[in-house]
């Protein structure tokens, strides 16, 4: 077979070769390509994870902290507050507090220095008696005024008014509580959640030796996720090694291959050359 081209001849019985290492050219493109994308959206994720091991608590400056004093809080509920508050010091950040039993009360507003919380410890210290092993509730200065009802709406409410006020956008709300509120309270609740959601507001919940039914309905409100032990608060620690915090080694392996795909690409699947006819133009 030849083409004819401008007047001249030109031989082509290799058509066939030359078509067959244009498809197998085009094959390995395609295959580079599809992996230097898996690899980008790898190396993306990654980097999305890097600082993920402090975002689960109070975001600095932006939330408030909602605690439960109410009668129902037992002695092992007040350690497990108090673990919390000590690791929301530790963060070396800023947060507002409301205090909370069948009403709420500001105690600090948002963006206060956390190591404002340290006298708060003291307080919330359950009692040791003599003659006793059990612990027994703390007595502060809320103890007499807190009743033993629980309404959980008012405090998030308040958060919020504490959130906009301030002029504090997608803030959030960590709230500590047994998780049981007034029956009357639930359709409140479920409203207050569903505008914290709205405004942008994330809401976490560290549970105080909850009962099932508690436990049922904030997590069919906010997701099982919302709900988080004391660990997860951000600290300002270090990190165990591997965390995230430190090189981002994934994130350097998943960047090397890419550009190893990419050099596999200019190297195989590059444009085709064919070999320049003796006596040709250069």
């Amino acid at each position: 077979m030849r083409l004819l081209s401008s007047g001249s001849a030109v031989d082509s019985h290799d058509v066939g070769t030359v078509r067959r290492a244009t498809l197998r050219t085009r094959l390995v493109r395609v295959v580079l390509v599809v992996a230097a994308l898996a690899l980008l959206a790898g190396a993306a994720a990654s980097a999305r994870g890097l600082d993920a091991g402090r975002t689960n608590g109070l975001p600095t400056a932006s939330g408030v902290a909602v605690v439960d004093l109410s009668l129902s809080i037992g002695p092992r509920d007040y350690e497990t507050i108090r673990a919390t508050l000590r690791r929301l010091i530790a963060s070396n950040g800023s947060l507002g507090v409301v205090m909370f039993s069948d009403v709420p009360y500001e105690m600090l507003p948002p963006g206060t220095p956390a190591r404002e919380l340290e006298p708060v410890l003291q307080l919330l210290a359950p009692r040791k008696v003599a003659g006793q092993r059990q612990l027994e509730l703390p007595v502060n200065p809320w103890s007499t005024s807190f009743s033993a009802g629980t309404r959980i709406s008012s405090a998030l409410d308040l958060a919020q008014e504490m959130l906009e006020r301030d002029g504090i956008s997608h803030g959030s709300v960590l709230l500590l509580s047994d998780l049981v509120t007034a029956p009357e309270d639930v359709p409140r609740l479920a409203r207050t959640l569903q505008n914290l959601q709205d405004a942008g507001i994330s809401v976490k919940v560290v549970p105080l030796s909850p009962l099932p039914d508690g436990r049922k309905i904030f997590e069919g409100l906010l997701g099982k996720q919302a709900l988080i032990p004391p660990s997860r608060i951000a600290s300002s620690q270090p990190l165990p090694t591997g965390s995230s915090s430190g090189l981002p080694l994934a994130l350097l392996v998943l960047g090397a291959l890419v550009l190893v795909v990419l050099a596999a690409h200019e190297r195989f699947a590059g444009r085709l050359w064919l070999p320049r006819p003796e006596g040709g133009p250069a």
